[in-house]
């Protein structure tokens, strides 16, 4: 069984946007209780998250942003995002999750890790925050990867919605590789084919359009055909992934219709890529039963468990 770090804290459940709004406490309490009810929860190292500081933020945020979280006491950042009193404490936490599942993988306490967080993050720009996310948890981790060695870093993210903050803060960047499949056209209306990087960054982007109603011999035919190969050209020294479980079949957020052994294909397929330290950061997933199920199928293929 391999050795899997799971990083969560209860300041997660402290952010509480709108009662009506999607991103609810209830996705990782209801993970939480999953894992334990599935018999995974022992088999997992677990690590409390890090807070990021301003320093980290400012790797991939302006200080014009981050400021502005600072200064900002509760309501709508925008008709998505919102922060409560202790949001910000969340989202610091978790971006600063990252950095500790990143730490433990260089460390070598782990080989793999989840990260349990909330807000999300892949939406967030280097100088906003949107669609949920405050800060970009997987731009601050892959950033930190780097200055402690971890030269090459790349970004999968199965999300269903494009990552566009991630895109962009990595678009001129030949030491990222930012691959996204994604249900397009959707929000963010980001993320066409044609888009590949810019600069020296150009060619290191890969967004593959999903459409609607696209199910488990769609997302395979990505995830088993191109992506190794992509994987093996780069040669990473270590894989974040932005898992976003809307593409479930049962999810109301996206039009996709992956099944339970479509993600299970999609993690292996992953984690068959590269033998480099590979970390998962929750992303999207609003039905609480498919994400649940969703989640205690990754921890299962991040073990080896079967």
């Amino acid at each position: 069984m391999r050795k899997v770090g799971f990083i969560y804290d209860e300041v997660f459940l402290r952010h509480e946007p709108p009662s009506w709004h999607s991103d609810s406490k209830d996705r990782l309490i209801n993970i939480i209780i999953t894992l334990k009810a599935a018999g995974l929860w022992d088999s997992l190292l677990h690590f409390k998250p890090r807070r990021a500081l301003d320093s980290d933020l400012a790797a991939v945020h302006t200080p014009g942003h981050i400021d502005r979280i600072k200064a900002f006491s509760a309501g709508e950042l925008d008709p998505d995002t919102f922060l409560s009193e202790d949001s910000r404490e969340a989202a610091l936490h978790a971006a600063g999750a990252v950095m500790e599942a990143v730490d433990r993988c260089k460390a070598g306490e782990v080989e793999r890790a989840f990260c349990a967080v909330r807000p999300p993050g892949h939406h967030a720009e280097a100088d906003s925050a949107m669609g949920f996310c405050i800060f970009n948890n997987v731009a601050v981790g892959a950033r930190y990867a780097q200055k402690i060695g971890f030269r090459k870093v790349f970004i999968i993210d199965f999300d269903a919605h494009h990552g566009n903050g991630t895109q962009h803060i990595f678009e001129e960047d030949d030491s990222v590789f930012y691959f996204s499949t994604h249900q397009y056209p959707y929000y963010p209306e980001s993320g066409r084919d044609m888009e590949q990087g810019k600069g020296k960054g150009e060619g290191y982007t890969y967004n593959v359009q999903i459409r609607a109603g696209s199910g488990d011999k769609d997302y395979l035919a990505v995830y088993q055909d191109i992506l190794p190969g992509l994987v093996r050209r780069f040669d990473p020294d270590i894989v974040l992934v932005s898992a976003g479980y809307d593409i479930h079949v049962k999810d109301p957020h996206a039009d996709i219709r992956v099944s339970h052994e479509g993600i299970r294909a999609i993690v292996k397929s992953i984690l068959a890529s590269t033998g480099r330290p590979v970390v998962f950061v929750l992303e999207g997933g609003y039905d609480l039963a498919s994400l649940c199920d969703s989640v205690r199928i990754t921890i299962r293929e991040l073990l080896d468990a079967d």
